[in-house]
């Protein structure tokens, strides 16, 4: 398909997203400073983060083809790109949504904490409203991210614009189609991240 993001992307984000918020909202609850204090968890989960994020995509790809193999029945097509595609963003937008909540001022949580709020009222009525903003800004940033990755899932006939670029612009020399994927993802990076900085400004408006 001629466009940068298909379905197999859009549910590799969908996916990536439901993973990766809860983990970056563990990673700050879990921290020294954090509510629910546990080294332990903080530990394996931030080397894993860590180790995942450290792996450039063209490499994770190749290195949990068994994985996606076992998972999906096999590593070539669309379908397998979901796989690659949701362990490359899950820790990215973990780290990104980390980065988001640490924003919030400890006032508001221990304003929480005195008031007597549980731990899943905190999260839900404090600190992801009071980061919403920013979290916004996360996943454009995450949503974008993904879009470099999916054209590199085209090695493996991902499909979407990667497939196209690789298969029929680079295989075959065809110059002018190369240079309409580039206009038509920078035309597309741009749109997202004009639409993120927009509702961001809208939820740090009334926030």
């Amino acid at each position: 398909m001629f466009y940068p993001f298909n379905k197999v992307y859009t549910i590799a984000l969908l996916i990536g997203t439901v993973v990766g918020i809860p983990l970056g909202v563990l990673l700050v609850l879990t921290r020294d400073d954090g509510i629910l204090k546990n080294r332990p968890i903080f530990f394996v989960l931030n080397n894993v983060i860590n180790f995942i994020r450290s792996i450039p995509f063209v490499i994770l790809l190749i290195f949990i083809m068994p994985f996606t193999r076992a998972l999906m029945g096999t590593t070539i097509g669309s379908t397998a790109a979901i796989v690659p595609l949701v362990a490359y963003i899950s820790p990215y937008l973990a780290r990104l949504v980390e980065n988001s909540l640490l924003e919030v001022d400890k006032g508001i949580i221990e304003a929480a904490e005195a008031m007597g709020a549980t731990t899943f009222q905190i999260i839900w009525y404090f600190i992801l409203p009071e980061a919403l903003g920013s979290l916004v800004l996360a996943l454009t940033t995450g949503t974008i991210g993904l879009i470099g990755a999916s054209a590199m899932a085209g090695i493996i006939g991902g499909g979407g614009v990667g497939d196209l670029a690789l298969t029929h612009g680079y295989q075959r020399m065809n110059t002018p189609l190369m240079v309409v994927t580039v206009i038509i993802l920078v035309v597309f990076v741009q749109l997202i991240q004009s639409l993120g900085n927009y509702l961001s400004q809208k939820f740090r408006k009334y926030s």
